[in-house]
């Protein structure tokens, strides 16, 4: 079996320096790897993950196999590896299969090489290593799954369904993939929705999402955000979150959304709301955070400003339509890595950051540690619960289980010196009864 496929093995000592600094901003998920190191809840366990390969997921992998866990990484998307992170987790003797600037092929083989390990538990953040499980069991043909069969070599598809104990998922995007499974009853095996759980969505989409995703753009252009008209596109956890930091740092904001329920919050909250024809005429920057595909079309470039930024925060690359901006633009010219420059046919010029992927990731790092402090102890901890429970889950998408959800968030204020304030045993009586009203 491939053992790694990273950039450079030379890089290791630079991404285990990152690693280190990581590890003083996780204090949450450090304390659950010691309590795995004592008691090994995941030995036996084979976990195969598909994750943005940043610091934080090798301290994720890291607490796996202190666990007991035997563990292969792949990166969930093509453009968000840190070569200098791979490099150190190949170095520990992980199997990692991620370089930055991954072609089509290249990411498919590597989720292939996952699956030659035979994982019984994944962890995903997208579902790509679900989706391809399940493709291969139903036997969908295409390109990518040809690469994915390729590097998997000999393994039976359906000894590795049947052994599953469950999976997790970390995003929206996976999750939303995983209903739909769901809904068709296709879905193989229990799959619990990390990205659900309060002190996941709470705190890493709108916080985590809103500042790195304004780090990504900052980084990328160098532009001020004060006085810009900026266009967020969904307000979700995601979006809502964005589009307050654009606000607090002087922008003027439009929220674009389908949803009126949220298009009310939007404006009830302080926000121009508008649609996406109406906004693409008067936006300076456009950040997409919707989950679905074309949300900026033909239609929408052809009325924006000359100098229009556009930039996705969706974890896929399908809510900015590049065929309709190839299609619309006589000339691409990339200015610098992370910004390409689409010059239209009547000069007007627009760009792109970050190949329209995740402009957090492909354009900055991602979220703050201390965000995905809490996200990754409960990815830890949800493969501790599937695999405990193995046999009893049912094929489902699962929420976190609350006690696990409150623990997290409990040691996180431990970890920043507060506390919660514990309920009297009157209080908790008058709570449990419903006899009593005004006296």
């Amino acid at each position: 079996m491939k053992e790694y496929w990273v950039k450079d093995l030379g890089l290791a000592g630079k991404g285990r320096k990152r690693i280190e600094w990581s590890r003083n901003l996780m204090p949450v998920l450090s304390k659950i790897s010691e309590r795995f190191e004592r008691e090994k809840p995941l030995k036996g366990v084979r976990i195969g993950a598909c994750l943005h390969i940043t610091t934080e997921t090798a301290i994720l992998a890291e607490a796996l196999v202190k666990g007991g866990a035997e563990v292969s990484l792949c990166a969930s998307n093509p453009l968000s590896t840190q070569d200098d992170v791979a490099a150190a987790i190949a170095e520990e003797g992980i199997r990692i299969y991620a370089f930055r600037g991954e072609t089509v092929e290249e990411y498919y083989r590597c989720l292939g090489y996952v699956l030659a390990s035979e994982p019984n538990l994944t962890i995903d953040d997208g579902a790509d290593l679900i989706s391809a499980i399940h493709k291969l069991y139903y036997g969908i043909e295409s390109k990518e799954l040809g690469y994915v069969r390729e590097a998997a070599g000999s393994i039976d598809v359906r000894n590795l369904v049947g052994e599953m104990l469950g999976g997790s998922e970390e995003t929206t995007t996976g999750v939303m993939r995983l209903r739909a499974m769901a809904r068709e009853g296709k879905l193989l095996y229990p799959v619990i929705a990390v990205n659900d759980a309060e002190s996941k969505s709470l705190f890493d989409n709108p916080i985590g999402s809103g500042q790195s995703a304004l780090d990504g753009v900052i980084r990328a252009t160098g532009a001020l955000l004060a006085g810009r008209e900026a266009v967020v596109v969904g307000y979700g956890n995601v979006g809502s979150g964005i589009a307050r930091r654009l606000r607090g740092m002087g922008a003027r904001v439009t929220v674009v959304e389908v949803d009126p329920i949220k298009a009310l919050r939007a404006l009830m909250e302080g926000f121009n709301v508008e649609p996406m024809r109406e906004a693409a005429k008067h936006g300076d920057l456009f950040i997409t955070a919707t989950g679905n595909i074309s949300v900026i079309r033909r239609e929408h470039f052809e009325v924006m400003k000359d100098g229009a930024i556009l930039a996705n925060s969706g974890h896929f690359d399908v809510e900015i339509n590049k065929r309709d901006l190839e299609q619309l633009s006589v000339r691409k010219e990339r200015i610098t890595p992370c910004i390409d420059m689409y010059v239209l046919k009547d000069g007007r010029r627009l760009y792109l950051l970050g190949e329209g992927r995740l402009v957090n990731l492909v354009c900055a790092e991602g979220h703050p540690c201390d965000v995905m402090d809490m996200s990754f102890s409960l990815q830890a901890l949800s493969a501790e619960h599937i695999a405990k429970n193995r046999g009893k889950l049912p094929v489902e998408v699962l929420d976190v289980p609350r006690e696990i959800d409150e623990l997290v968030a409990r040691l996180k204020l431990e970890s920043m010196g507060a506390a919660v304030e514990e309920l009297t045993p009157e209080q908790i009586r008058y709570l449990s009864q419903w006899e009593t009203g005004s006296e």
